[in-house]
């Protein structure tokens, strides 16, 4: 069955496990020999997902070495494959066994499954918290607005205005520090189990943080001066630019100018095997984090250390002081990703920009929004006429008739306005920053810099023209340069950020999917520079990458998804890159550029030119439910300000919790209609079959609501409506499935913050898509990604940050992590103070575990 090449000279043993290599690739590929010098991309014409099978048919024979994909893409030849795993996984001798006999793999950690009672308690104690919240919600607003409309004059009502917005204000972020320490006090490191009564005080006091409204001065002083007053040892001169809140803030310990970039995780907490275990993130002075970076618990950084973009300390790690370390678990580099000069930026600047903020807060946003409601209220006839007990209302007619009119200027408005808005005001305000200037922060540039990205980031108009040709023509109106476009119907996806759109260069031809951030600013403790960052012609870009200025990729590249981007040496042109830190693969391979008739001439023409009929049909059908949700939450309101007089303060706590159900099945209903209420099958078609067109209208279907019901009984409720197969009493913290039916989700699955499951791949021209299976008992850690085609055994546990690429299979009870996640049996998964994670400081004491 080997197709051995001449003149190769392979020993007994290493011929041994050549043989039965190559007889394994031939069963999979189902041909009847292999070369063993044969490329198995070039030669035998196998995929990613064919040699993942491979690796998984290989793991199941004992007497043969492990082989993961990454020996895969540096081997891609039956003999040098062998070889290598011949190196890194050597035969005992017998000798050596007698004398160092192997220690036995690590048991696997027990789930602990909370009963059914327990489960349901849980979840009724949570909704209970919610109407409550919003009885006393409804009660607050209801008796601050009818003290503003007593006011005699429009300055009389400004002064009301600003001291009731002013004191709401004050109170909504007051109340959750208080609720931390009356609930919790200080926290320590511990486990618990999801479900019970320690786990409800600390999802109260999670809930809260993650709704109070100090999470808009992230990237402000004021942000720290919170965290603070909640418990976190934070030294001078900090920068949090992160909109993950923190929640065991105790245990977070940042050392005087460190930077914190966006999209990163450091919560002090994680969820596994179905308890909480919370832990110390403890990082020295002058430390740099990266975009999308995490930092599981006990983990650590000395003094001037970094962590790049995209990577990752996994439990026990800890960074020394002064070095430099990137990839998923992070290892060392070379690389400088602190590439801006210092400035003078002291704590009186900082004192200034906090205070200004605070002045235009109060001053203006605040009474704007209480008395702009109080003039909605006076002008709609629909509201002004039932402001009272003795208000006689209006007819059912007249109700719909105010109802359509004011959701219909509301909404459409803002997308008119909103886009002229978009492509006007940016522009003029980025004239006052300057490419590759140094400004200091928090000042006058700082400002605006912070403006244009809050502007130009807004995702409603992203999810509205991604996934279609007119994506290119939202984003030539913001700024970004696409040189000659050549259009595909596919160039970007519906989430793409950068730091600026005017310094975003994106070659020809390229085909970007979802999740890529432009990091084209650069930030330390003092200063900020923003620069143009160029992704080259021709080249596809996965899911959730970050590409910083400076990156080092070229022409005809395939940039992975989850791939770290070099910052050293050469460009890349012509390759692949897949994972953190990264590697090369090859750009292609024959599955890929099988459709390629369909991507030229005037096929092209009229495929293109009927996906953009479809497209610009999906984006109508999206604009009319969201209208029409819009309608009916203003309907709802306007019938809610007429029971008011009756049923008083009530109505607003229910106008909030009605509002809430209705969402979650308004958008679960018209994802089962748009799939005929069917579930999905496996598929592997062009970017021009009708098919995919399909499946990006069902992409559209909104659903950021899901985050409101993070870590309640009530998302695996909501998950199983839409389609997704998920089992008993499942923890879910912040996952996102993106094809629901395709999804299965075992009994007791422990599904963390940011991890994502998604079914499907695009690649240049061609779609495919799988079902991804997790056992029972499977634990996803933070920011993991599970890709098509997976499957992972009962009480299999992914690691943080990890990619878990298409068509692996975990054995029961293994752990896996990295990117690409690979078998990893000595990893650390035990409780606070064992393992690896003993040897780092815990300056909140001892470890404890509370059950």
């Amino acid at each position: 069955m080997v197709e051995q090449s001449s003149g190769v000279h392979i020993s007994g043993t290493s011929a041994s496990v050549v043989d039965r290599l190559a007889e394994v690739l031939a069963d999979v590929t189902s041909v009847e020999r292999v070369p063993v010098d044969g490329h198995f991309f070039d030669d035998l014409g196998a995929n990613s997902l064919v040699m993942a099978q491979f690796c998984a048919r290989v793991r199941k024979i004992p007497d043969l070495p492990s082989a993961s994909m990454k020996d895969i893409y540096r081997n891609p030849t039956i003999k040098s494959l062998a070889a290598a795993l011949a190196v890194t996984d050597p035969a005992p001798a017998a000798s050596s066994l007698a004398s160092k006999p192997s220690a036995p793999p690590a048991a696997p950690t027990p789930v602990t499954l909370a009963s059914r009672p327990t489960y349901v308690l849980c979840g009724t104690a949570q909704l209970l918290f919610f109407l409550t919240y919003s009885v006393v919600f409804g009660v607050v607003t209801a008796r601050g607005y009818e003290w503003v409309a007593t006011g005699s004059d429009l300055v009389d009502i400004y002064l009301r205005s600003l001291a009731f917005g002013g004191l709401g204000f004050l109170a909504m972020c007051v109340f959750p520090i208080a609720a931390k320490w009356i609930l919790i006090g200080r926290w320590k490191p511990r486990e618990f189990p999801v479900w019970g009564l320690t786990y409800l005080r600390f999802w109260l006091v999670k809930v809260l943080l993650h709704g109070n409204p100090m999470v808009l001065f992230i990237g402000n002083p004021l942000y720290v001066l919170y965290l603070r007053a909640l418990g976190a040892h934070i030294g001078k001169g900090v920068t949090i630019l992160s909109r993950t809140v923190p929640v065991c803030t105790d245990l977070i310990t940042i050392g005087a100018g460190t930077v914190i970039r966006k999209d990163s995780f450091f919560v002090g907490y994680r969820a596994h095997a179905g308890r909480i275990q919370t832990g110390s993130v403890t990082l020295g002075r002058e430390v740099f984090i990266g975009e999308k970076s995490v930092l599981d618990i006990d983990t650590a950084m000395g003094d001037r250390a970094q962590l790049g973009h995209s990577s990752a300390l996994h439990r026990g790690q800890r960074v020394p002081d002064g070095e430099r370390w990137h990839g998923s678990p992070a290892e060392p580099t070379e690389v400088d990703h602190v590439r801006v000069a210092p400035a003078r930026c002291g704590t009186a600047r900082r004192v200034w920009f906090g205070l200004g903020t605070l002045f235009q807060l109060f001053l203006l946003y605040i009474p704007l929004a209480v008395g702009g409601l109080y003039m909605l209220f006076s002008v709609v006839p629909a509201l002004g006429s039932r402001l009272g007990p003795d208000s006689a209302g209006l007819t059912t007619g007249a109700l719909l008739s105010d109802a359509l009119l004011l959701s219909f200027v509301t909404f459409f408005g803002f997308v008119v306005l909103g886009l002229a808005a978009l492509f006007t005001v940016p522009r003029l305000v980025a004239r006052a920053i300057k490419p590759e200037k140094v400004y200091p922060l928090y000042g006058f540039h700082y400002a605006l810099h912070l403006a244009t990205a809050r502007m130009t980031n807004i995702k409603f108009f992203a999810w509205l023209f991604g996934d279609s040709s007119f994506i290119v023509y939202y984003l030539r109106g913001l700024g970004y340069d696409l040189s000659k476009v050549e259009q595909t119907g596919s160039n970007f996806g519906t989430e793409v950020q950068h730091e600026t759109p005017f310094l975003a260069s994106i070659g020809s031809g390229t085909m970007v999917a979802d999740g890529l951030s432009i990091a084209n600013a650069e930030f330390s403790s003092t200063s900020f520079r923003v620069s143009r960052t160029t992704i080259g012609p021709h080249n596809f870009l996965g899911n959730n990458i970050v590409y910083p200025a400076g990156g080092r990729t070229g022409d005809n590249c395939l940039l992975a998804t989850k791939v770290l981007i070099p910052l050293d040496g050469e460009i890349r042109h012509g390759v692949g890159l897949l994972g953190s830190p990264s590697f090369e693969i090859p750009r292609s391979v024959e599955r890929d550029s099988r459709f390629d008739d369909l991507r030229t001439g005037d096929t092209l023409r009229t495929r293109l030119a009927a996906k953009n009929r479809y497209n610009l049909r999906s984006m109508a059908v999206m604009l009319f439910v969201r209208w029409l949700y819009t309608f009916a939450l203003t309907l709802f309101a306007l019938q809610s300000v007429e029971l008011y007089g009756w049923l008083g303060h009530v109505v607003i706590a229910l106008y909030l919790a009605c509002t809430l159900a209705f969402t979650a099945l308004y958008y679960v209903l018209l994802e089962r209609c748009i799939t005929s209420f069917r579930a999905l099958r496996p598929k592997l078609c062009s970017i021009y079959d009708p098919y995919f067109w399909w499946h990006e209208r069902l992409w559209k279907v909104p659903d950021h609501h899901l985050n409101i019901f993070n870590g309640t009984p009530f998302k695996t409720l909501i998950w199983r409506m839409t389609g997704a197969r998920v089992g008993s009493r499942v923890f879910d913290d912040g996952c996102y499935m993106t094809e629901r039916t395709l999804s299965t989700i075992g009994d007791g699955c422990t599904l963390n913050a940011g991890c994502k499951i998604q079914c499907h791949s695009q690649e240049d021209g061609t779609f495919k898509s799988d079902t991804t299976t997790l056992g029972a008992g499977c634990t996803l850690g933070v920011g993991a990604h599970v890709h098509y085609g997976v499957t992972m055994g009962d009480g299999a546990v992914l690691a943080v940050d990890s990619f878990l690429m298409k068509g692996e299979e975990v054995p029961p009870n293994a752990r896996w992590g990295g990117n690409p996640a690979v078998d990893m049996p000595d990893a650390s998964e035990q409780s606070c103070g064992i393992g690896p994670a003993a040897a780092l400081p815990a300056p909140n004491g001892a470890a404890k575990t509370m059950s």
